[in-house]
């Protein structure tokens, strides 16, 4: 049974919901960490998570070193997203720890570039350069472990105020989408919520023989933000424009947010970096693990006047 054990952490996330969902349906005991109360009022994927079969709630802090240290007991395999809960690299290490403590065998850790160690003088992100930090120590530590990468959620747009990925409705009835990228500068893309799941069930599937030490572009499409504009248009039936201009913020975001907005501007607008550096290519490992991806303009069209209904707002009325 514990063979067939496989570790979530912050399983409410897109990525580790979207695992948590394909893991159960093909037969994984899924430990789902979850850091939300299982309760009425809590949101949608946590409600859904516990109706899942074959899932066991693990719930409480990341800094909770008892939690930490029985998280792994008895699994073989294990994804790990976290997020900016505390100190992440204390966190991060934390976990690998325990992981090989417990005799993980296979380590899906979702990490990102610090695009500071190319020597092209990029400045790091900083919500991303502390997994380039976990993803050396885990190295370092000698646990087997695949590096995935993943690209732009499609599922980041909305009409909402939010900065960047604002696809904000004009009076016309369209959309426009402003943002400092070059707007004929391919970006990678992924649906989260569809493709982090069946993918990285391949790479478990695959094993540590096949993908240990190796790093992931897990992203779908290459599109420049025109033609990003142009899928919503086709999936909308509305039109869609893109204006390359700086990121503005409307509604209060964590400072740390700030900074890595502050970040993106400079080392994708101004310097118009690679995304994932100049060692990872994108789609092709991707395509290897998983073909039925959903693409912008079908998230377009089937998902985001969904997201959108969910947020209250009624357009697509």
């Amino acid at each position: 049974m514990t063979s067939r054990t496989l570790v979530i952490v912050n399983t409410t996330g897109r990525q580790g919901a979207s695992l948590a969902r394909v893991a159960s349906a093909v037969g994984y005991n899924v430990r789902a960490h979850i850091t939300t109360k299982l309760s009425e009022k809590d949101g949608a994927v946590a409600k859904e998570l516990r109706e899942l079969k074959n899932i066991q709630i693990v719930e409480g802090s990341l800094e909770d070193e008892k939690l930490i240290s029985t998280l792994f007991v008895g699994a073989r395999r294990a994804f790990i997203n976290t997020i900016s809960w505390g100190d992440e690299v204390a966190i991060g290490k934390a976990l690998a720890n325990a992981a090989k403590k417990a005799g993980v065998q296979h380590y899906v850790y979702s990490s990102m570039p610090d695009h500071a160690v190319f020597g092209k003088g990029w400045p790091s992100l900083p919500l991303w350069s502390c997994k380039f930090t976990v993803e050396n120590y885990i190295r370092q530590i000698g646990l087997p472990a695949t590096f995935v990468y993943t690209g732009i959620y499609n599922n980041n747009f909305t009409s909402l105020p939010y900065p960047l990925f604002c696809m904000k409705l004009q009076t016309d009835g369209s959309f426009q989408w402003t943002a400092p990228f070059h707007p004929d500068k391919p970006l990678p893309w992924l649906d989260a919520e569809h493709d982090v799941g069946p993918a990285v069930i391949q790479i478990l599937k695959d094993g540590p023989q096949k993908w240990s030490g190796h790093r992931i572009g897990l992203a779908y499409q290459l599109l420049t933000p025109r033609q990003v504009c142009k899928a919503f248009e086709r999936g909308l039936s509305r039109p869609c424009t893109y204006k390359r201009g700086p990121i503005t913020v409307e509604v209060p975001i964590p400072s740390g947010y700030r900074s890595q907005l502050e970040g993106i501007e400079d080392l994708f607008g101004k310097r118009e970096a690679p995304y994932f550096g100049p060692d990872i290519e994108a789609p092709e490992e991707a395509l290897s693990l998983w073909e039925g991806y959903r693409g912008m303009e079908e998230y377009a069209r089937e998902v985001f006047p969904l997201e959108e209904a969910a947020n209250g707002l009624t357009w697509m009325h």
